[in-house]
């Protein structure tokens, strides 16, 4: 597979990357055995990133990819890790920790359950609005010194802090969600990493399956599922944006392709300081993902792929009202 540099002074890896976190029940149940044979599948098809956070199943996410990699040459593949969410027994999020010694500590719980001697890219979730984003970047440059991280990325945080970070230490990559239905990104962000040299790693490319061409009005979920609580999937929301979606299936059956491998392709296509992670949990949807890997979109195909589905056309915020207030990056 295609290799990218993350920013100026990122690793290269995949120019698809996989995000894990639908292994570790955040969309319902999961089938371990079925996600660790998805992460093989993934790195055999060339694919080198796996992203993860120590709160996804409360370090279950951790301790599957531990099992998966295990073995497998620790150059050939890279894994970054999101840390500062804190939960209850219960599952419940209850808020955010950036404090330097809490760095230190999440990191060293997440290199015994990974199995590893080093993280490749480390980041925080989210920003801790009680702590200064120099004192936690301070924290992990700290670790970058002491050889426990390589990199330093930064999740879901807007222009300012993005500034402030990268004057603490070189940031190798945004990781914030960026889709065909949640393009706000391009406004302000986008210009802020480029202009400094940061990559990006696109979540939600997806939308959490609701652009995949799957998903179907009347699909039910679990408990601990997403989606459950997501605007995006609400009655009164749910049918226009799937309006939207098979506006997307034309555009796509014209081109021989699918409409996930549609909407992938297209993030990819916004440049290549992007790197899309795609959230399969099982090798088939793994298998369709990568096959965007092999489609090349011409201007002609953006605009058609962009007349279908246009810039805030989406209903429905792309987290709930509580979330999107943790979001630096929405202020």
């Amino acid at each position: 597979m295609k290799q990218l540099q993350l920013g100026k002074t990122g690793p290269k890896v995949s120019a698809i990357g996989l995000g894990c976190m639908g292994m570790s029940g955040m969309y319902g149940p999961s089938d371990r055995q079925e996600g660790i044979a998805t992460i093989h599948a993934a790195l055999d098809a060339g694919v080198t990133l796996l992203d993860t956070g120590d709160f996804y199943g409360m370090g279950h996410n951790e301790m599957l990819i531990g099992e998966a990699v295990k073995g497998i040459a620790r150059d050939t593949f890279q894994v970054s890790v999101k840390f500062g969410a804190m939960r209850d027994p219960g599952g419940n999020w209850l808020r955010y920790d950036a404090r330097p010694n809490a760095v230190k500590n999440f990191l060293a719980y997440s290199l015994q359950r990974l199995g590893l001697d080093y993280i490749d890219i480390y980041r925080p979730s989210r920003l801790d609005p009680d702590v200064p984003i120099e004192d936690t970047i301070g924290a992990i440059a700290d670790m970058v010194k002491a050889g426990y991280v390589r990199h330093i990325g930064l999740s879901e945080m807007g222009t300012k802090t993005i500034r402030r970070a990268a004057k603490v230490h070189p940031i190798s990559d945004l990781q914030i969600e960026y889709s065909l239905i949640s393009r706000g990104i391009e406004d302000e962000i986008l210009p802020t990493v480029r202009e400094l040299g940061i990559g990006v790693t696109a979540y939600g490319v997806l939308s959490r399956g609701l652009i995949s061409g799957h998903w179907r009005s009347n699909a039910t979920t679990t408990a601990g599922d997403f989606r459950t609580y997501s605007p995006r999937f609400q009655a009164g929301n749910i049918d226009a944006n799937l309006a939207l979606v098979d506006a997307l299936r034309t555009v796509a059956e014209a081109k021989g392709i699918t409409v996930a491998q549609a909407a992938i392709a297209w993030v990819a296509a916004q440049g290549d300081d992007i790197v899309p992670l795609v959230g399969a949990r099982k090798r088939d949807r793994l298998n369709e993902a990568l096959g965007a890997a092999e489609v090349t979109l011409s201007k002609q195909d953006i605009a058609a792929i962009e007349r279908a589905v246009p810039k805030n056309a989406a209903v429905g915020s792309r987290y709930p009202q509580m979330a999107m207030a943790d979001l630096d990056s929405e202020k």
